[in-house]
Parts: structure tokens; C-alpha cells; sequence
């Protein structure tokens, strides 16, 4: 039988303990860790579908890993999910522009967080299985000056190679897929990351800003604009 392995790290033992069992009780088979060397460890010795990080940690904290996962090859597209406490909301941005897929702040509902963990890992499965079986003339956009590959989950600009993390690729992907269409907030978050998001379009607002962080050097807005009041459109020409 094929589990799905989560890597759960917090230094609060009730919390620690609530995650695992919760995750446990739902079939999922759980790595545990109060500490940021430890998580390492295990991120290094075993294979995890998915981690949930808190930012507060002794010694190395949950932005620290995120890094780490963001930066090495074998790790870089791990779905992760942040929690933080409620006084955290310059970490809370900082880890979506590290590459975070979500973030719950704390107190949160383990029902919530299940329904997340579920969303986004079905969502992964759906964009692995669509890699596999896709058709190849979609997989690959050709639009201004930029190439993106689906397959590879590269951007390709001037001959010279971007690496996006998973969700800023998939964002890029759609808007340069449709172009000149506006997408509210609202739809870009349901369909990328799989569920209602209530009042938190603020994910996306740092994702596209991460994404013209590395596109606009020329100018801003001058692949997607914002459409005020509404949401995001890319341009054109």
C-alpha cells in the first residue's frame, strides 16, 4: 500500500501531537519534527509529498526550511503549507515570496487544514498526471518574447532559463495562456489552489508580484496588469 508521506514541524507538543493524529486518523502517513535540524534531516532521508511548517521555530525556523526546500533540486516543487500565529503577518508574506503554497495562521480548525491538505495535493497529482498525458502542442506557449514550457516547468527568455516556483509558474502559465482575459482573484485562487480562500486574496497579490519581480525589469505592469477592482490580465503586445 502506497502512503502519502507529510513532514509536520512545530515545537508545540499539543499542536505536534494534534497534527499527527488528525493526519494519521485521515490515512496519511506522518513525519514529525519540533525542530528545524530535524526536519532537514528528514527531508534529506525520506521521501515527503507534502510539509507543513511552523515559521517559529528554535534555531532554524520554518522560513529557513522553506529556503532550503526552495533551493534544492530534489525538493524545489514539495508542496508547503505555512502556519503562522496571527502577529506574524510580515513572515506570513515573506514565506508566500519564498515559494509557501498557503499558509493557515493559528489558532486554525484541523478540518480547514485537512481540506487544504487534500485540495493541494490533489491539485499536484492532477498537474503531474497532466504532464504525463498532455498534449504536447499545449505544453509549451510561445507569447511576446517568452517561452514556457508546461513539461519542464521552465521559462524561457533571451535564450537564457527562469526557474519559478510551482505555484508562480502555474499562475504565469494561466495568464499568459489566456491573454488580454481578466481573472479575478477569486477565480485564480479556486483554480490554482483548489478551494475558497474567503477574504484571502492577498495570496495572489504576492504571487504576481513575485512573478513581475523577475518578468518587469523593463517597467512595471509590463506583462500583467492589474485591473483594478477586479483582478489580473497579461498583455498582449
Amino acid at each position: 500500500m502506497e502512503f502519502t508521506n507529510i513532514l509536520v514541524v512545530d515545537d508545540e507538543e499539543n499542536i505536534l501531537e494534534l497534527l499527527i493524529y488528525n493526519l494519521e486518523k485521515n490515512g496519511y502517513h506522518v513525519y514529525s519534527s519540533d525542530t528545524g535540524e530535524k526536519a532537514l534531516q528528514i527531508l534529506n532521508e525520506y521521501s515527503i509529498d507534502l510539509a507543513v511548517l511552523d515559521l517559529m521555530l528554535p534555531g532554524i525556523d520554518g522560513l529557513e526550511i522553506l529556503k532550503y526546500i526552495r533551493g534544492n533540486e530534489r525538493l524545489k516543487d514539495l508542496p508547503v503549507i505555512l502556519l503562522t500565529a496571527k502577529n506574524e503577518e510580515v513572515h506570513k508574506v515573506i514565506g508566500l515570496e519564498l515559494g509557501a503554497d498557503d499558509y493557515m495562521g493559528k489558532p486554525f480548525g484541523v478540518s480547514e487544514l485537512l481540506a487544504r491538505i487534500k485540495a493541494l495535493l490533489r491539485r499536484i497529482h492532477l498537474d503531474r498526471d497532466y504532464n504525463k498525458t498532455g498534449d504536447s502542442q499545449e505544453e509549451k506557449i510561445h507569447v511576446r518574447d517568452l517561452v514556457i514550457n508546461k513539461s519542464t516547468h521552465q521559462i524561457i527568455r533571451d535564450s537564457k532559463v527562469m526557474d519559478m516556483p510551482l505555484k508562480e509558474f502555474q499562475l504565469l502559465y494561466l495568464l499568459a495562456s489566456n491573454p488580454e482575459r481578466v481573472f479575478t482573484r477569486d477565480y485564480l485562487l479556486e483554480k490554482l489552489w483548489g478551494y475558497d480562500y474567503i477574504g484571502e486574496t492577498r495570496t495572489v497579490d504576492v504571487h504576481i508580484r513575485n512573478i513581475r519581480k523577475k518578468l518587469e525589469t523593463e517597467g512595471y505592469g509590463a506583462y500583467i496588469k492589474t485591473i483594478r477592482g477586479l483582478g489580473y490580465k497579461f498583455i498582449r503586445e
